[in-house]
């Protein structure tokens, strides 16, 4: 029971460590369109990035779907998008 809880507790964490709304000011503002949110991706971003937002959008020239992660920091770390 210990062990369901600590893993309960493990996935609840993760899963607070996204910034959906950054994430998508943060695409749109570089001409991506159709964002979709997918949630936490665990090894998408560096040890100094805290938060971990994965997303598909359509591309700036509109020709392709692309999947990444929007990486940010949490006070002095500017956000970065990675692609996969």
């Amino acid at each position: 029971m210990k062990r369901i809880l600590i893993a309960v507790a493990f996935v609840l964490f993760i899963g607070g460590c996204t910034d959906n709304d950054n994430a998508q000011r943060i695409l749109s503002q570089n001409g991506y369109t159709q964002v979709q949110m997918t949630g936490y991706n665990f090894f998408s971003c560096s040890k100094d990035d805290f938060y971990h937002s994965g997303f598909r959008a359509l591309s700036p020239d509109g020709k392709h779907t692309v999947t990444g992660t929007v990486c940010a920091g949490v006070l002095f770390k500017n956000s970065t998008i990675r692609f996969d």
